[in-house]
């Protein structure tokens, strides 16, 4: 008996119990998710596949460069980029999204524009093209935008017949007021906006929207170094008006307007850069009675650009 009790001396006794591990082993694990869902499917990689084709597609540059393209995320900017007008190539809808009121009228906005592509996209994919924003399961590509050059714009104005009458922004970071003075350009019959390359908003989606469409009518033309710009336009017998606060001459006595003039305008903050400030023909204020120190940039160009209008009817 003592030899068999040091034989079983070695084995583990009788167990209490598992603590439920077994049973937890055996639950179900839910539902088997769609084949579009489930990491390493066939249908899985194709779909992910589409999607970044779609997005990755390289942007070709023109003579005034394009921009990359860009991503409205989320369902209120999606359906509001749409009833604006933004250009857009892609709609990406999410896989079996919980299809409200604003999805609806996404995909049938959509529709009625013709040329956008719809395209179903598992949620892993839309996270990782929107850098896991949160978008709520639509995303829109915008298309990248076609610069003009600076030349183009005073060519432009010259074909037809015209004296130019351009907008350039020196130091505007803010792509709303790059709209908002592209649409003042347009409703007062300017030939377009100079921006310059860096450290300056771009027309993104928006810019788009600020400028209620008109941005599809009025070019908008990027210049690598803005300086270089002006002075090339002041070759060509156009006369560069910049705005600030301390202007030795005030707007409305100011005659180059009836005539061929850039109009330059500097951030609400800082102004004019001190290069396009010296480069400028004129330095001009905005007489201000009620004590404002400044106005931002979509305000002074829409002023400016209706006085010039005025003295060329």
């Amino acid at each position: 008996m003592a030899a068999n009790n040091r034989r079983m001396s070695g084995k583990k006794g009788a167990q209490v119990g598992s603590g439920g591990q077994r049973r937890k082993g055996l639950e179900g694990k839910g539902p088997t998710p769609p084949a579009e869902m489930r990491k390493g499917h066939k249908k899985n990689r194709i779909a992910n596949a589409k999607a970044k084709q779609a997005v990755r597609r390289p942007a070709p540059r023109g003579r005034g460069g394009r921009s990359t393209s860009e991503l409205v995320v989320g369902r209120n900017p999606v359906v509001e980029a749409l009833r604006e007008g933004v250009p857009a190539t892609t709609l990406y809808v999410q896989q079996f999204i919980d299809n409200d009121e604003r999805v609806r009228e996404a995909l049938q906005l959509a529709a009625e524009r013709g040329g956008i592509n719809l395209m179903e996209a598992p949620r892993p994919e839309l996270d990782r093209m929107t850098n896991g924003l949160n978008h709520q399961g639509l995303v829109l590509q915008v298309p990248p935008y076609e610069y003009a050059h600076p030349e183009d714009l005073a060519a432009e104005a010259a074909d037809e017949g015209e004296d130019p009458l351009i907008v350039a922004l020196d130091g505007v970071t803010d792509p709303r007021n790059l709209g908002a003075v592209v649409r003042s350009v347009s409703a007062f019959g300017g030939h377009g906006v100079v921006v310059p390359e860096r450290r300056a908003a771009g027309m993104t989606a928006g810019a788009w929207k600020t400028s209620a469409g008109t941005a599809a009518r009025t070019p908008v033309a990027r210049a690598t170094n803005l300086t270089r710009a002006l002075e090339s336009y002041k070759k060509a017998g156009i006369v560069v008006v910049g705005l600030a606060a301390d202007g030795e001459v005030e707007l409305g006595e100011l005659q180059a307007l009836g005539g061929p003039v850039v109009i330059v305008v500097g951030s609400e903050g800082k102004g004019l850069s001190r290069l396009v400030g010296e480069t400028c023909d004129f330095r001009v204020r905005i007489p201000m009675p009620g004590g404002a120190e400044s106005l931002n940039a979509g305000v002074a160009a829409g002023i400016v650009l209706y006085e010039a209008a005025r003295r060329r009817v």
